[in-house]
């Protein structure tokens, strides 16, 4: 079973509306909310996309080179749930996920896929002829998807962990960091390969948690937040 299907799945079945992840951007004042369902069906187009476009076979590299954002987990849910490894190095990877702003970012790998990290999702504009734009690609990709072949145990999930081990260190993550079962968690945490991962999404998801994400946090804004969005664990920064 992918962790995907592991940590979402459940999650859907308890309650597909629930919110799973709020992301702020103070920058920019902008404040998204997906809930399970929605997430669900981001990952499932991404999915999709990776298998009928790609032709991303399981235990295939993806790079994602990617801030905390909602569309990034889109991105991480998507690759698991058809078996991919997920990678930091572009190079030699079927795909990397990058930021429409640093293209670089996926030098050497086959397919470069650049992610606008819009608020709405939307496209990235004037992108050079080689570089799809992830947005505009997966939107026209079933909001289900159904793996060809069950994803073992033991095959590379996050870079030198496999999907039992990723899944396992989430577990352990959430009971490190006092992440209770259906926490709402308060964090500005960057989602680096592999910890910031582990800490910051899947000890969350691990606990059936929703998440309020933070980018370009204003400290002046953290106490109505945490009352606003009814935080019952912040993880430090």
């Amino acid at each position: 079973m992918s962790i995907t299907q592991a940590l979402l799945a459940p999650m859907v079945a308890a309650g597909s509306p629930r919110p799973l992840i709020t992301h702020y951007d103070d920058a920019t004042g902008a404040r998204v909310e997906l809930s399970r369902a929605t997430t669900a069906n981001w990952a499932a187009k991404t999915a999709n996309w990776l298998v009928d476009e790609i032709d991303l076979e399981p235990g295939a590299p993806v790079a994602v080179a990617l801030p905390a954002h909602w569309q990034t987990l889109g991105v991480l849910l998507g690759a698991w749930w058809c078996g991919a490894h997920v990678v930091a190095d572009p190079k030699g990877a079927e795909v990397a996920f990058v930021p429409g702003s640093a293209l670089d970012a996926g030098a050497g790998a086959h397919v470069v896929a650049a992610v606008g990290l819009d608020a709405m999702g939307g496209p990235v504009r004037g992108l050079p002829a080689e570089v799809v734009d992830y947005a505009t690609d997966v939107r026209v990709h079933g909001d289900d998807f159904v793996p060809r072949d069950p994803v073992p145990g033991g095959a590379p999930a996050l870079l030198e962990f496999s999907v039992d081990e990723v899944l396992g260190l989430a577990s352990r993550r959430a009971a490190e960091q006092g992440v209770d079962r259906g926490a709402r968690v308060l964090s500005a945490r960057n989602w680096t390969l592999p910890q910031g991962v582990l800490d910051g999404l899947l000890s969350v998801l691990s606990a059936q948690g929703s998440l309020v994400q933070v980018s370009n946090p204003d400290p002046a804004k953290a106490e109505r937040r945490r009352a606003d969005e009814k935080v019952t664990v912040e993880l430090a920064g």
